[in-house]
């Protein structure tokens, strides 16, 4: 892939030219993930993002200017941003050519002092599973699948889990591994699922919303507004304060939930 190329010849740079070599740019297709990237600025943070489950995208779909669930957020806030969209409806990021070329990239960015990622449902599995690998610092998960590998979590009886296990849930990467990372994981406590998911990540700190979840809309705008707002302030401080927190999940509170059959 050409980010690898682009990358390898860029980090053999002295540091000093590393910066005046910036931006990179591009995207390309890993079997059926699509990935485009933007590195502007060594001083930022590198932001990963994984698409979540809802965005199905197909490959009929992309086009030159198509952006990854994630990308036009960082470019929002001007970061260094790698997006991943999964395409098709049952993908968990499980392609080999995709585990491959991450394995790889992860070499490459030793420049990127502070790592994070970004991700809800199927996208919190892929940067709780990848978190490690890529060496992030900092993650933020909304109500993430931890698993499906049945054996971890025989309560995940979703027919999301059913469809997930024509592929390989035995193999590297298969589960959560945050390495260092820490950070943030919002859920629905009254969500059984969720909740169990949440459980498995002990490392992170826990905050709980009632209706933010699986089954919930999360383009609902109240509940759009909430995630910008947790969003927004994980990418600039790497932090949620608790008393933001409070004050948004009392004004989410009282709004009516839009409900969605996953």
């Amino acid at each position: 892939m050409k980010l690898l190329y682009k990358l390898d010849e860029w980090v053999s740079l002295p540091e000093n030219e590393q910066q005046s070599r910036l931006p990179l740019s591009g995207s390309s297709q890993l079997d059926d993930v699509f990935v485009r990237y933007q590195l502007v600025d060594l001083n930022k943070p590198l932001l990963f993002t994984f698409s979540p489950s809802g965005t199905d995208v197909k490959e009929r779909d992309l086009h030159d200017n198509f952006s990854p669930w994630g990308y036009e957020l960082a470019q929002q806030y001007q970061m260094n941003v790698i997006a991943f969209q999964h395409l098709g409806i049952c993908n968990w990021f499980r392609s080999p050519n995709l585990i491959y070329f991450l394995e790889q990239l992860s070499m490459l960015l030793t420049p990127f002092k502070l790592r994070l990622g970004y991700g809800l449902s199927r996208g919190g599995f892929a940067i709780g599973a990848f978190a490690n690998l890529l060496k992030l610092d900092h993650v933020l998960l909304f109500y993430p699948v931890s698993t499906k590998n049945q054996s971890l979590v025989p309560w995940d009886d979703r027919s999301s889990t059913k469809l997930a296990q024509q592929f390989d849930w035995q193999g590297d990467y298969h589960d959560r591994d945050l390495g260092n990372a820490q950070g943030y994981i919002i859920y629905d406590p009254t969500n059984d699922i969720d909740k169990l998911h949440a459980e498995r990540y002990p490392e992170l700190t826990h905050f709980t919303v009632v209706g933010m979840g699986h089954g919930v809309h999360p383009n609902n705008l109240d509940r759009r507004d909430f995630y910008n707002q947790m969003v927004e302030q994980f990418i600039h401080h790497q932090m949620i304060y608790p008393s933001d927190f409070k004050v948004q999940n009392s004004e989410l509170s009282s709004k009516p939930l839009g409900k969605k059959n996953w």
